[in-house]
């Protein structure tokens, strides 16, 4: 696996590979990897000749009472999960390099401003700015035949794919299924800060979500009353409840009634560790 730093040395050797008529698939993340980020990377190589992977912690998407100072950076870790897994160049610049002194230009607007201010976004104002705006950077350095996201960072995948479509860059957009661990919590790279308790505690967010999941796939049409149920076994376990909603898979708006096809996302705060979830919700026919 070849490790590349520089953002112009990237960006030439991907031009290179595209000029050979090698197919690139793409995973932008902000390392810390874990064995979801193996299934993006494996994924990515099942359809494409390279697989390039980003490790960057990015600045613009952090507010300012957010852990980027504490954010882990296990880099060798990282690095050897990745060439483990099959990745062919590792893509790790400088805060300097993807945002040069001076730099003046972010993504800042989507056609439907809601995907964006709500869920995640209503309390963390400028975080999906940030988002966009890297990963904007990141496409247009790597400029792949796909990229691959995963499924538990759900708003956020939403929003990259319709920022894909629509400026038009003809890149592939995959969201890949959560990986979780045995007893069903979300692997992320913030279940590190978790105490032994804690991470006993975590798992109500999963287990709010499969509830409503299953009730709901039962023919339960409640749906106000099965989100009030939900919201009160997460808040017995966690220390602050962000959000918990069923929403339309595509506008995120919340939904008053059961649908064909739904998504259930929570957030929580165990401490300071704010953990995400979400599972899809498809009803039988």
């Amino acid at each position: 696996m070849k490790i590349i730093r520089n953002p112009e040395a990237f960006q030439k050797e991907m031009r290179s590979l595209r000029s050979r008529g090698k197919r690139i698939g793409f995973v932008p993340t902000m390392g810390a990897l874990h064995a979801g980020h193996s299934a993006l990377v494996k994924a990515a190589l099942r359809q494409n000749d390279r697989v390039a992977v980003s490790i960057f912690v990015n600045p613009s998407q952090f507010g300012p009472q957010e852990d980027l100072s504490r954010y882990p950076r296990p880099f060798r870790r990282d690095a050897a999960l990745l060439k483990n897994a099959g990745a062919h160049f590792l893509f790790a610049p400088s805060a300097a390099g993807i945002y040069p002194a001076g730099y003046t230009l972010c993504v800042d607007e989507l056609k439907q401003p809601g995907l964006t201010d709500r869920l995640c976004g209503k309390n963390r104002p400028g975080h999906f700015r940030g988002v966009m705006t890297v990963c904007a950077k990141l496409f247009n350095l790597a400029q792949p035949s796909a990229v691959y996201f995963g499924q538990k960072d759900y708003q956020q995948s939403v929003v990259i794919e319709t920022m894909l479509r629509e400026f038009h860059w003809g890149i592939r957009f995959y969201r890949i299924p959560t990986v979780r661990e045995a007893d069903g919590l979300a692997l992320s790279s913030r279940n590190i800060y978790l105490s032994g308790e804690e991470r006993k505690r975590a798992c109500a967010l999963s287990r709010s979500l499969f509830f409503l999941q299953g009730e709901l796939c039962r023919r339960r049409k409640d749906l106000p009353g099965l989100l009030r149920r939900a919201r009160r076994m997460l808040a017995a376990s966690f220390d602050k409840v962000d959000y918990l909603e069923i929403v339309d898979p595509e506008t995120l708006e919340s939904l008053v009634r059961p649908q064909a096809e739904m998504t259930a996302l929570g957030a929580a705060f165990l401490g300071k560790t704010r953990l995400i979830d979400n599972v899809i919700i498809r009803l039988p026919k």
